[in-house]
């Protein structure tokens, strides 16, 4: 097995106890937006059953957490403070009464133990300093005989809602090139890597599915200026595009704008994706 661990640190932007959280929140209808497709796709693979207690890693704003329903119950967690306030508020507002939210790394051991016949993570596993130690304490916390099922992105080659954006981005900034399993939206785009920490970590009876479908880029029914806004100030590239000339950052939403014109339908900005849809047995 190669347990090469990735580096222990990622770029500041994928601080989601810090900026990255509460640029989640700003756009969070946004962002909700885009990846609901892959959202229902992983609910409807998971097939929760009545009665099973479940944990939702990396909950955001709690839409996978509530989508539980009512014969269960469900406990989401986030290191966002701001995106764990979002959720409590959205489940008070909705009367949902069976889920709780904790502001807690879900990487680290959880005090309730094995107790969760399900765990759950719409695109939020990917951030774990140190994945091979998360998936063991997350393993630890299913009951035997539950399952995991994780969306997580494939290669950005693949997503071109996210690739072909940032082309764009490089001709006006200088952008740093990813590092191969770096904490980060693409950290498991490598399914021998995933099935590995999987593994190693305790899971049996892994299984991929793809998932592929254009997504809608800023939101269903989007038009052009409001994916440039969205990129430019919802991507982790945010704090580059404030450091530019009023020319510059004008030349590239300039830019931007003709790329997301090429993408424009009647139901909005629509783009390719893809996702890796996981279970693993426990």
């Amino acid at each position: 097995m190669n347990q090469t661990q990735p580096p222990l640190t990622s770029d500041p932007a994928e601080n989601w106890a810090g900026e990255m959280g509460a640029r989640w929140l700003a756009h969070i209808e946004t962002f909700e937006g885009m990846i609901a497709p892959i959202g229902a796709a992983l609910m409807d693979r998971a097939s929760l059953t009545a009665g099973q207690r479940v944990l939702d890693v990396g909950c955001g704003g709690g839409v996978t957490t509530m989508a539980v329903g009512p014969r269960g119950s469900a406990l989401g967690l986030d290191i966002s403070p701001g995106l764990i306030a979002r959720a409590r508020q959205r489940a008070e507002t909705a009367g949902v009464s069976n889920v709780s939210f904790r502001c807690a790394d879900a990487a680290e051991r959880q005090p309730e133990g094995p107790v969760f016949e399900r765990v759950i993570s719409r695109f939020g596993s990917m951030f774990f300093a140190e994945p091979y130690a998360a998936f063991g304490n997350l393993h630890d916390t299913i009951r035997p005989g539950g399952r995991l099922d994780l969306a997580v992105w494939a290669a950005p080659r693949e997503n071109l809602w996210m690739s072909a954006m940032v082309a764009v981005v490089r001709d006006h900034i200088d952008l740093p090139r990813p590092q191969p399993r770096a904490p980060g939206p693409f950290a498991f785009e490598d399914p021998d890597y995933l099935r590995d920490v999987l593994e190693t970590s305790g899971f049996r009876d892994i299984a991929f599915e793809a998932w592929s479908a254009d997504v809608p880029f800023a939101g269903p029914g989007a038009a052009c200026a409001d994916a440039v806004a969205f990129a430019l100030d919802g991507m982790a590239f945010r704090d580059k595009v404030a450091a530019l000339t009023a020319r510059e950052r004008a030349k590239l939403s300039q830019a931007l704008g003709a790329f997301y014109e090429g993408c424009a339908t009647p139901d909005g900005i629509r783009m390719p994706a893809k996702a890796w849809l996981v279970q693993a047995a426990v």
